[in-house]
């Protein structure tokens, strides 16, 4: 039983969350944790994360780390967990940086190139999940 979900449960929260990401990209939008929880309670009927609790922090990242890896091949080397970030921050948070390195990204040692790896990871999502817009006339 992953953090106390069932496989099942577990399955679904991924399903879920990869989906409501991809949902995130195609309107070149980010979230946050909080939204991401309360989306995959609402849709898959399992208990949101409880983010008092360390282990289940550690769990949605848990969670987020497997949709990144799962859907890491399909985006062509970009990983979808970009797109969640804090409430009132901009940028992602560090099991972003920690998956980048293991996946072998060049993550940079400053905050400030960083922060722009991250932004031009966000952009490549949106781009790579972009509905086509209406048309512009000349």
């Amino acid at each position: 039983m992953p953090h106390g979900r069932s496989d099942d449960e577990w399955d679904r929260l991924v399903e879920e969350g990869k989906r409501f990401l991809v949902e995130q990209a195609a309107l070149r939008r980010t979230t946050t944790y909080t939204e991401l929880n309360a989306v995959l309670a609402r849709r898959t009927d399992v208990r949101g994360f409880d983010f008092e609790q360390g282990s289940e922090r550690a769990a949605l990242g848990h969670l987020l780390g497997q949709i990144a890896d799962d859907s890491f091949a399909e985006t062509g080397g970009l990983l979808i967990s970009a797109l969640v970030q804090y409430i009132d921050a901009n940028d992602a948070g560090s099991g972003f940086y920690a998956l980048a390195r293991a996946k072998g990204l060049p993550v940079p040692s400053n905050a400030g190139d960083r922060q722009l790896f991250w932004a031009g990871h966000v952009g490549a999502l949106h781009r790579h999940y972009a509905r086509p817009g209406p048309r512009r006339r000349p």
